[in-house]
């Protein structure tokens, strides 16, 4: 039986974990709070093997993704006809504009705030762009993982991934020079 508080003290451990796992594939808060729910109750069930496992955090991590990969399946049509309509809407908007400027030029050198921008950036990506490269990035997936968990080709990983490190680098550019980096 699972002490319920040793379970709490553990969620409070991995939840951040978990729920940046999601969120920087599904992009949506909500849906990263299912998803990292769902991870939880999993856990749940096995936590008597888990709580003592050097390799817990990897677990997680691996059943968060594979759970968003999995959503993102499920909703596949629904999410390319959305990126599909978006995609001339995204090209006529001024990213640069939209993320607020820093404060201070001390802020702008806080590693908080520059992961604050690269995630805001990240999730301005077209979908198939955002989870490739957070795969590829974030996860240590290679292309051929990638390729084998989307169902696509490595052909279409290596474009979604440079297609997406481009637009980044535009994204991102004016900004970081701005902050002087």
């Amino acid at each position: 039986m699972t002490d319920p508080s040793q379970f709490e003290s553990f969620m409070r451990d991995y939840q951040d974990m978990v729920f940046t796992t999601a969120f920087r594939l599904v992009g949506s808060e909500a849906d990263a709070e299912d998803i990292a729910q769902e991870t939880f109750i999993k856990a749940y069930d096995h936590f008597n093997e888990l709580r003592a496992s050097p390799t817990v955090g990897g677990w997680l991590k691996t059943v968060a993704r594979n759970m968003s990969l999995n959503h993102l399946s499920r909703y596949r049509a629904r999410w390319r006809f959305f990126s599909e309509s978006e995609t001339a809407e995204h090209e006529q908007r001024d990213f640069a504009a939209e993320m607020p400027a820093p404060d201070t030029h001390q802020e702008a050198l806080d590693a908080g705030d520059r992961r604050e921008v690269v995630e805001a950036a990240l999730q301005t990506l077209p979908p198939d762009q955002r989870v490739a490269l957070v795969l590829y990035h974030f996860q240590d997936l290679s292309y051929e993982q990638i390729a084998a968990n989307l169902r696509i080709s490595i052909g279409k990983v290596k474009t979604d991934i440079h297609r997406a490190r481009e637009t980044l680098r535009r994204k991102l550019a004016p900004r970081l020079a701005a902050a002087g980096f």
